[in-house]
């Protein structure tokens, strides 16, 4: 079984009609084979929910909270979604990834990183649909898909 952990903006554009890539994300997810996994986590929950909840960035689509619990439960519904807790090791592999950026303030690649460093400690391949992310991760010869 092929496990994918996708960034929160697959999440996003799988979960919104109008979203800008929600086209290629369908896509990528009917070409997936049958016994494929989607993993969320914390992380991507709580985004998922945040995002759907926020008027910045679903303007007059913006969902209640409620709402958006319903666009997770049915997210959970589907066979391939599965929710995983954090793995063993993830502060390491965060560490690791977050180095290059040592020297740097903070940034959304404390973020990114940490979605990363996630998906490597977990067997998974990070889905997403942030070019620099992508690079990042197959730099460092990790598993990284970009839907379409």
């Amino acid at each position: 079984m092929t496990s994918f952990f996708p960034d929160l903006n697959v999440w996003l554009a799988l979960s919104v009609a109008g979203h800008r890539h929600n086209g290629d994300a369908w896509t990528w997810l009917g070409l997936l084979p049958e016994r494929s996994r989607l993993i969320f986590s914390w992380y991507t929950q709580l985004g998922l929910l945040r995002l759907l909840t926020n008027p910045a960035v679903m303007e007059e689509h913006t969902l209640t909270l409620g709402k958006a619990w319903g666009v997770y439960d049915r997210w959970l519904k589907d066979p391939r979604v599965v929710f995983y807790p954090e793995p063993r090791n993830l502060e390491k592999t965060f560490r690791e990834v977050t180095a290059p950026f040592a020297g740097k303030a903070a940034s959304k690649w404390v973020g990114d990183c940490y979605l990363l460093a996630w998906a490597v400690q977990s067997d998974a391949a990070l889905v997403t649909f942030d070019r620099a992310l992508y690079d990042l991760a197959r730099k460092r010869g990790w598993t990284a898909v970009i839907p379409g």
